[in-house]
Parts: C-alpha cells; structure tokens; sequence
C-alpha cells in the first residue's frame, strides 16, 4: 500500500506543467527566455569561476542600454532629416544613442513602431493611422503621441491642359512607390473628395518623366515643401500645381496649407499662392509599460529631445524645426506621459534646459 502511495506521488510530481515565460503585453520588454543554466551532477563537486567583465562588456552594455530606435523614412525624405538631426542633439549628453533607421516611409513606419524589433519611436504621418484602426482596434493603446514635427504638404502636379482636380477623373495620376507617404495619403485624400483616378505606383523621377511625354495626367507628392523636382528642374509653360482646398471632410486628419511663390518662384506666381492641404508628421513612441527597460529610455529620450529644442530651433538645422510643436495633439492618440508637462508653454519653459 505504501509502495502504491509513493508511485502515485512521485507520478503527480512528473506530470505539472513547467510554466512558459508571460507574454508581454503591450509596453512590455519582449525579451528571449535564455538558456537554463545545468545543475551539475550528483556528488559533484565542480566549481566555476566567475569570468571578470571586460571593459569592451561593459561599453557594450551601455550604449544599448541607453539606445532607442528610430524609424525614420527614405533617404530623399524629410523625416529621415529630422532622425538625424534628432540623433545630433540628443546623442550629446551620452546619456541616449538614439540610432535612425532608413524605412520605406512615414505611412510604413507604424508597421515597423509594431512589429520590428529594437524600434521604440517612429515618424509616421498621422492619417497612416486611418486604416490601422481597422486592422488594429487597440492601436490608440500600443502607440502614443510625443509631439509634432512639420506639416508634408500635398503637391498635385500636372500638365497644361489639366485645370482642376475634375479634369483628372478617369486619367493616369501617379502616388510614388507604395508605402510612401503619398502612396497612402494620395488615394485617401482622392476617394475623400470624390475623385475616381486610374491610380499609378511608380517611382516619382520616372512619373515625371512620362507626365513631360504626355503618358501621365498629374503626380501626387505628399511631402514638406519645397521639393527639388520643381525648385531645380526647368517645367515647360502650362505645367502647374493645382489647388486643394480644405474642408470640413478633410478637418479629421489634414490642415490647411498652402503653396508659394517663395517655396517654387518658377511655378507659383507672384501674389497667387496656390491652396492645399498637409499631413501632420508626427513623433510617436511605443506604449512600453512603466517600468521596462524600454519605457526608460524611451522617457530619457523624450526628456533629451525636449530639453534641446532650441538648439534644433536655431541656425544649421531644418527650418520647419520652428513649425514643431509641443503642445499639439493628434486624435485618437494618446500622450505619452513623460511628454504631458510640455503640452504646458509655461512648464515647458521651466524644464527647457537650452543648448548646452
């Protein structure tokens, strides 16, 4: 009886399940479980030294201890300007390596602030966030707003006998590659006004090229004025940008902007801007839970990026730093809570610590 009672307890013990590692939830450090260390053998008597660090360790340690990812954009684009000079200020004061990565654009980059490993912050255009709520409901959860950057204003370019967006029903129009900016954003702003287009997807210097042959009605650019293509290239008479004029069916997402002789004097005359509309382009992190890793360096960064804002306000830097704002807010996301103070002029002035 006793033999049978020790062959049903030890047969208990064998079959509890071995607990997994938790999924982490939205904010969490998904880190790797790592290898379970060997107990070593009954009776024996071995002893392990423990291995000094090495200085090359500890530099190692810390530069990822303080790096955050920064999902940036393409290589001719502003966002990717931005990253970098993000990373020249903020990476001064040693204390955050922020590291930017060329992506395929502003729309993309909400996929990689996702699912792409070692990405903590992004620059995404804020209506890239339309069809994201669709497919992921809880998206105002896992992503949240730090601050505005600069406006990407609509550029709809087209040839001379074009002269309204009514014209261009049924006619070739191109939005640039897809996951850019104006791949997404181009067709959205299109369908919301009305507009049915036979939509093209190729890459703009081409489009461009086969607009001047007469193959292609009009190129759709979403991006922050003024762009090279229309600055230093020489446009035959009749070619022109169209107005866009804001509505209430575009106040969710755009704002009005508009197109000057200054921004593109060989297309835009004198005393005539020309109407349109802009994305915001904004700076959002991942929703880390307090507490993680991730979510410090995340607030370190934010505090870095602020505190340095004037520096980025100055001479040497983009000029649309000076469209940044602080204090703006984007629908439907929340903000990040070491960001909240800024929101405040007069605390943001208190916390600002100015070039250094």
């Amino acid at each position: 009886m006793m033999r049978k009672l020790l062959f049903m307890l030890v047969l208990s013990l064998l079959t509890l399940p071995v607990s997994a590692q938790t999924a982490a939830t939205a904010g969490g450090d998904k880190r790797p479980a790592g290898p379970a260390a060997s107990a070593p053998a009954r009776g024996s008597h071995t002893v392990r030294a423990v291995q000094p660090r090495t200085a090359e360790e500890d530099v190692r340690d810390r530069i990822n201890a303080g790096t955050v990812g920064l999902a940036a954009g393409l290589l001719e684009g502003a966002p990717l300007r931005f990253a970098t000079e993000i990373s020249r200020v903020v990476n001064e004061s040693g204390k955050v390596h922020v590291l930017p990565v060329v992506t395929r654009g502003p729309t993309e980059n909400v996929n990689d602030l996702l699912y792409l490993k070692g990405i903590d912050i992004a620059i995404i255009n804020s209506d890239s966030l339309d069809e994201y709520r669709a497919q992921v409901p809880e998206i105002g959860k896992r992503i949240v707003h730090v601050m505005n950057l600069f406006p990407s204003e609509l550029h709809v370019f087209v040839r001379p006998e074009i002269n309204s967006l009514a014209d261009l029903a049924g006619k070739k129009v191109n939005f640039n590659t897809q996951g850019t900016a104006a791949a997404y954003s181009g067709p959205l702003i299109f369908s919301r006004l009305g507009i049915e287009v036979e939509k093209t997807f190729v890459p703009h210097p081409a489009a461009l090229e086969m607009m001047r042959k007469g193959d292609m009605a009009a190129v759709v650019f979403v991006t922050s004025k003024p762009v090279d293509a229309f600055v230093k290239r020489k446009w035959d008479e009749g070619f022109k940008f169209l107005p866009v004029p804001w509505s209430p069916k575009l106040a969710d997402y755009y704002v009005p902007a508009s197109l000057t002789p200054t921004d593109y004097p060989a297309l835009v005359q004198a005393g005539h801007d020309i109407e349109t509309i802009a994305v915001p382009t904004v700076l959002v992190a991942y929703n880390w839970n307090p507490g993680t890793p991730r979510y410090d360096r995340v607030t370190a960064f934010v505090s870095e990026l602020f505190g340095r804002l004037d520096q980025l306000r100055a001479s040497g830097f983009d000029p649309k730093w000076r469209d940044a704002d602080p204090a703006a807010n984007v629908p439907g996301l929340q903000r990040l809570k070491a960001a909240e103070s800024w929101q405040d002029p007069q605390v943001a002035n208190a916390n600002r610590t100015g070039p250094r």
